[in-house]
């Protein structure tokens, strides 16, 4: 793919012209590209996805990890026209329904994204607002470096409200899944 051009907006359609061997994200429109991950960063994605999806065996929902194209399109958007493509590190659908391809179309019960110091603004700022307008409702922003997890949860006026933190010695019951617990000790071990 050639520089983005300035003043214009891409969207899933054109996403899916580009190299397969390159991963993108689309905020808003804007095309990020995405950097190779930390052996760290992967070690905890690998451990917070294994544990997940053992506590989700035999329920309707699943969970997936990057690549995966999580689109969100706004009200009557169609899925290619969708402006906001990203590569969660890991999400969780209960709505077997948008999943399409390579991902998933719609509204996730939760997605995970752990930082890099590249992707940390866009975690914490751009996603963050699309996830709770969306309606995600459970949002974990990993920071490996830190051992610690903000837990946000939508709140009934449809809010993120603070957020819970947790370090490298803590257990996180998920909150739309109370029988799920994640054991932060397994996590971090070893980084």
């Amino acid at each position: 793919m050639s520089l983005p051009e300035e003043n214009r907006k891409y969207t899933y359609a054109d996403y899916l012209t580009w190299p397969t061997d390159e991963r993108w994200e689309i905020i808003d429109g804007m095309p990020y590209m995405q950097s190779a991950l930390s052996w760290q960063h992967q070690k905890v994605s690998g451990e917070l996805y294994r544990q997940i999806s053992n506590g989700l065996f035999g329920s309707s929902c699943m969970i997936f990890a990057a690549p995966f194209d999580l689109r969100i399109p706004e009200k009557e958007e169609k899925d290619e026209e969708t402006a906001f493509v990203v590569q969660p590190d890991l999400v969780v659908i209960c709505d077997k329904a948008g999943l399409k391809g390579t991902g998933y179309s719609g509204t996730p019960a939760m997605v995970i994204e752990i930082t890099l110091p590249s992707t940390n603004k866009r975690d914490r700022l751009d996603k963050f607002n699309k996830y709770e307008k969306a309606g995600v409702e459970e949002y974990w922003i990993v920071e490996p470096e830190a051992k610690l997890i903000s837990v946000f949860a939508l709140q009934r006026d449809g809010r993120y409200g603070r957020p819970e933190i947790y370090s490298e010695q803590g257990r996180i019951h998920l909150g739309m899944f109370p029988d799920l617990t994640v054991d932060l000790d397994a996590v971090f071990k070893d980084i």
